[in-house]
Formats: C-alpha cells, structure tokens, sequence
C-alpha cells in the first residue's frame, strides 16, 4: 500500500527538520561537522514566475565531501519527470543544471519524497557543462558548488512536461543552528561522557 505523501505545512516542515537535524547530531557528533541547507520550493521564485499552487521543501546536508539530499513536494501540475541544483546565479536568473537527482522521483508522480547522497569527489555526479565551466575536475565543480550553496546562489529545480524549465524551485540558505539547539547538543555530550565514566 502506497504511503501517503507528507502534507507540506509549517509544522510537517519544523517535524522534518527537527527530525533530519537529529539524525545528523547523532552521525556527526551534534552537527557540528555538517553544513545544512534548506529551501522552500514554488512557482513564485521560478523564472519565470508561474502561478502553480505546488509546492515543495528541500534539505541539502554537507559532511565533508557528501552531499545528503532529501526533498519531499506535493501538488504538481503533472507527474514529476526530473529534478536538479543549478548553480552558480543570483535568484531571479536561471544557468543550466549543476547536479542532476538520478532516478527521481523513484515513481513517476505528482507528490512524492527523494532522497539520496552523493560523493562530490566524483566526476559523474556533475553534468559536463557544469564541470568544464570549472576547470574540468571534480575538485573545481566541488568548490563551485559548495561557494554557490554557501552564498545562496544555487537552487532547486523541480521539472514536469507542463513546466520544463521548472514548476517549482528554491534557492539553498544554510541554516544557522538557535542557541538552544546548540546548548540541547552539549548537555547531550556532557550526558554522555558522564554516562562512558561510569
């Protein structure tokens, strides 16, 4: 039985951070080796602008040279056909595809989720344009991707056969952990020192 795809409202996209976020401090010692970025998916930062109601969240994970990303969008106009990052413009511009999603979505549809993490040492995750626009290798592809999703200059891209330039998009903004999030982290690694002398 197929499950039900996750309405994107506010709280499901707080649970799903929460949720991603916590999967990452227990990897990666609290997160604090990872970088974390989120964008919020719609017609309105496509360009051109349209109107479609779609919408989508997408959570990109850097941890040394993986990338872990996790989309979940719902309401698309047709069943979804492809989905990339473009990098490197500033919003309201468009550049070809940077970093195409393999096998999305898993089944062909309007609502769905995609998940899957790639090793950017390698050269055939990137497309060849995007690699000959940065020296060819896989390090210059690297490092352009990593400075565009820094400085909110890559986003992505959602494309169906009504809108093949793109539905839906977002641009990345890394996500600066709260304070409490940060103090919830230590009390947790105090806890568990504690818990290793005893």
């Amino acid at each position: 039985m197929p499950m039900k795809p996750l309405l994107l409202t506010p709280v499901n996209r707080f649970r799903k951070c929460i949720v991603t976020a916590f999967a990452l401090m227990l990897v990666t010692g609290c997160g604090f080796a990872a970088t974390i970025y989120t964008a919020a998916l719609n017609g309105a930062t496509e360009t051109p602008v349209n109107a479609s109601t779609a919408s989508g969240f997408a959570t990109l994970t850097l941890t040394g040279n993986s990338l872990f990303v996790d989309i979940s969008f719902n309401g698309l106009s047709m069943p979804a056909a492809a989905a990339h990052i473009h990098c490197c413009v500033p919003p309201g511009t468009n550049t070809g595809v940077s970093l195409p999603f393999p096998g999305f979505p898993a089944v062909t549809t309007s609502a769905s989720d995609y998940t899957n993490t790639f090793d950017l040492t390698l050269l055939n995750v990137y497309t060849a344009g995007f690699l000959a626009a940065n020296g060819g290798t896989a390090a210059g592809a690297e490092a352009a991707l990593i400075a565009g999703l820094n400085s909110g200059k890559a986003y992505v891209n959602i494309h169906d056969s009504l809108f093949p330039g793109g539905e839906i998009r977002g641009f990345a903004a890394v996500v600066t952990p709260e304070p409490a999030t940060i103090g919830l982290c230590a009390a947790a690694l105090v806890g568990l020192a504690f818990r290793k002398r005893k």
